[in-house]
């Protein structure tokens, strides 16, 4: 069965998704419409995949495909995945799963009690760079303790003033929903579940996003520190996930660069590491060859709207006022 895949939201990440679907295996997922509001979205679409239709409806899109990619704002994340369901379609959404905790919490119940086929895009799901961790975590014995950074020169990153309009607000933008989670996520598949035992965020005058945050975490039995920040750095971004157990300590370096401590005390990457430009192809056609699996009813290891909605519950707790 080949999947059709549908995209609501044609932004950064709509088109990072369509184009590594337009190089896939057309046999395993194929995309077939394309949903934005916007006219700059149907004029890239036009450039990047001619043939491929912009529809005048995310009811449209839905209708021409098997599996829903949700890339659009999160307020109107649920709103679009339950039209997929409704019409017996899978659904793959961007996090967070919503802009409103209680309504994430009672669309993850209903979708588990009715089976629904659901997943999200964290691509950390499908890393090399992860799997190289895991891998070295087996002669590392217990893990002793974890470090989570992130800075950025400005938020969003330069990349991104496109969707500034809502990634910059406090409602539902900020680096911690958008970078962070990410390593939370990471974090609770590599050690267990997650308790926050403390936080503390600073946010701008107005309803700017966040400009730092901290905090400390329980994930399984290991203990985690975590910390952001806007201006720690002249780079667009920077970013460590830092683990320390018994034989060894263990790293990811921006988001793909897998490293491990030698015994000089400096950190070695993998034979095989690549800067994240060069593997974002490889995860995301990882991602997409579970998300054929999931529609076809198939395992699969992409993030579960549960693992999804405890990682927000996280998120949230330190975004609190």
């Amino acid at each position: 069965m080949t999947v059709a895949l549908g995209i609501v939201g044609f932004g950064i990440m709509g088109e990072r998704l369509l184009r590594a679907a337009l190089a896939h295996d057309a046999a395993e997922i194929r995309p077939v419409a394309v949903w934005d509001p916007s006219p700059e979205a149907a004029a890239r679409l036009a450039t990047i995949a001619p043939g491929l239709p912009m529809l005048d409806s995310p009811a449209a899109v839905i209708a021409a495909c098997d599996a829903l990619y949700i890339a659009s704002p999160p307020s109107s994340h649920l709103e679009h995945a339950d039209a997929a369901f409704a019409a017996g379609k899978a659904a793959f959404l961007e996090k967070p799963l919503a802009a409103d905790l209680v309504a994430a919490r009672s669309f993850v119940d209903a979708a588990e009690a009715s089976r629904a086929r659901a997943a999200v895009n964290f691509p950390m799901a499908s890393s090399p760079a992860v799997a190289q961790l895991r891998a070295w975590r087996v002669d590392l014995g217990a893990p002793r303790a974890l470090t989570i950074r992130a800075e950025f020169a400005t938020w969003p990153r330069g990349w991104q003033h496109a969707a500034a309009g809502w990634l910059a607000k406090r409602a539902e933008g900020g680096f911690t929903r958008e970078v962070l989670s990410h390593f939370l996520f990471l974090t609770r598949r590599q050690l267990g579940k997650l308790v926050l035992l403390e936080r503390s965020a600073d946010f701008p005058p107005g309803d700017g996003a966040e400009i730092a945050v901290q905090a400390r975490l329980l994930a399984g039995d290991t203990p985690v520190t975590l910390s952001g920040q806007v201006g720690g750095t002249d780079r667009d971004e920077s970013n460590e996930w830092r683990l320390e157990a018994e034989a060894g300590s263990i790293r990811l370096r921006d988001w793909s660069l897998a490293e491990r401590l030698e015994a000089d005390g400096s950190f070695r990457p993998a034979p095989d590491a690549l800067p994240n430009e060069k593997m974002r192809p490889m995860v995301l056609r990882g991602q997409l060859s579970k998300l054929a699996a999931l529609t076809r009813g198939e395992p699969q290891d992409l993030a579960t709207l549960r693992e999804a909605l405890e990682v927000q519950e996280v998120v949230e707790g330190i975004l609190a006022a």
